[in-house]
């Protein structure tokens, strides 16, 4: 399954052709077809650098994260605008610089570590601790003793008020 993109490749190839090819001006073209310049220009920066390949839509990449601090570190210390940091390293979209950004800005180094994607899981099973190897003392054993019995007087408690209130029910129903 394909990824769904605004333009596609044989509309983006001609819009670049026509500028470069046909000495038309970037303005033009995007009045002409309706879209940003600025997306214009990037897919003539990304087409100058990568040829065809640069054009072709891309599926979702994930950067290591010494990857997002070299770029960040490139566009900080060599004065790069966004979007050349996007055409030199390759990336899609000067939105993913900016967030990285962002997130470095916000949270340091750990702010450029991946986020776990999709919907957290709604239940979490809590797994019961691991018998160590060593004997529990008498003073834990008792603990553990008083712990369970609470447990099963809260149990028995709510069974008893659940027969009470069934036990009510039948009576009001009989008349």
């Amino acid at each position: 399954m394909e990824r769904k993109v605004k333009y596609n490749y044989e509309f983006k190839l001609r819009c670049v052709k026509e500028v470069l090819e046909n000495n038309r001006s970037i303005r033009s073209v995007a009045i002409e077809n309706n879209f940003e310049r600025s997306n214009l220009r990037e897919w003539i920066f990304f087409y100058n650098r990568y040829g065809i390949k640069g054009l072709l839509p891309r599926k979702n990449q994930i950067y290591s994260i010494d990857f997002k601090k070299t770029v960040l570190l490139a566009v900080e210390n060599k004065s790069l605008s966004l979007r050349e940091a996007c055409v030199d390293f390759n990336i899609p979209s000067m939105s993913v610089i900016m967030k990285w950004q962002k997130d470095y800005k916000n949270q340091g180094l750990l702010g450029l570590k991946d986020k776990p994607k999709g919907r957290p899981k709604s239940m979490t099973f809590k797994r019961a601790k691991k018998k160590s190897s060593k004997p529990l003392t008498r003073e834990e054993e008792l603990l553990q003793e008083i712990e369970s019995l609470k447990c099963e007087n809260e149990l028995l408690k709510k069974f008893n008020a659940l027969v009470q209130a069934e036990e009510i029910k039948n009576k009001k129903q009989k008349p």
